[in-house]
């Protein structure tokens, strides 16, 4: 019997010590609270991305090199006043998916695959939480990305309207951009097999490219295309960020209004059905 013990039920006091003045050595096993895991998860999703060589070549140097060469072959209508001022945002765009839902897709797919996520459910972490986890390391990746294709913009001669007041409207974007395409990833990930889900996430992200107004405009488009276009995010985040970045204007209700219906579409079904193994 311990001096604890021997000092009577209900002796724990504060800071784990009985009346004698003993430290309670007992263990207290109990969760950690929900920030705590929020912050570890977060922290470590971002290790990992930032740690895979494919996610950086899809999340860093495509966008990058993409720009670059639109910018160099200069393929875009006579009717642009500069093809940098156009690709930015959409460039800018492109980055978010493909962060958010390919890299996020595919990494999360396979994480099901190794039964990385089977071994998580048996914790006391929620499934909310790691989506909500693995959604902030993308925010924080994207930091990285709009830091380094904003300069290469500027390199390239790209010059920006709206100024100071522009940046609420385009954090706006990305934000509920960041957030539809997590939800679509997730979704995708949490559903299907690792290699099918390597195999649509590519397909998706080869189709939104194309047919997104991230390096083409819509207008461009045959009529019945441009109308499903408009109504996937990727064309409502570029759109939003070239009307905020090139024409200097507000970012569109439609653009905000399609982004949140994704976002909030995509992550609820993703939270419900979202599967560990």
């Amino acid at each position: 019997m311990t001096a604890t013990d021997a000092a009577g039920p209900g002796t724990r006091g504060p800071a784990g010590r009985g009346r004698a003045g003993l430290l309670d050595l007992r263990p207290a096993p109990a969760a950690a609270t929900r920030a705590r895991m929020f912050a570890a998860q977060t922290r470590l999703e971002l290790i990992l991305t930032l740690r895979r060589g494919e996610s950086v070549l899809l999340t860093m140097i495509i966008p990058v090199g993409l720009l670059a060469f639109f910018t160099a072959v200069d393929v875009l209508p006579s009717d642009t006043e500069k093809s940098v001022d156009f690709l930015v945002p959409g460039v800018l765009a492109l980055a978010v998916m493909s962060t958010a839902f390919t890299g996020q897709a595919i990494a999360t797919g396979f994480e099901r695959s190794y039964g990385v996520l089977k071994r998580l459910g048996a914790t006391p972490l929620p499934r909310s939480i790691l989506l909500a986890g693995k959604t902030a390391a993308v925010l924080a990746v994207e930091v990285i990305q709009l830091v380094l294709l904003v300069a290469v913009g500027f390199a390239l001669g790209w010059d920006p309207s709206g100024g100071a007041g522009a940046v609420p409207s385009v954090l706006a974007l990305l934000v509920l951009g960041t957030a539809a395409f997590s939800g679509l990833g997730l979704l995708m990930a949490g559903t299907l097999r690792a290699e099918a889900t390597l195999a649509a996430a590519n397909g998706v992200y080869l189709l939104l490219l194309l047919i997104g107004g991230v390096v083409f405009p819509l207008s461009k488009l045959p009529g019945w295309l441009r109308a499903i276009a408009e109504v996937l995010p990727t064309a409502a985040l570029s759109d939003g960020l070239r009307d905020v970045l090139a024409d200097g204007s507000g970012p569109g209700v439609r653009n905000l209004v399609v982004l949140a219906v994704w976002a909030v579409v995509t992550l609820g079904l993703a939270a419900r059905t979202f599967r560990w193994e």
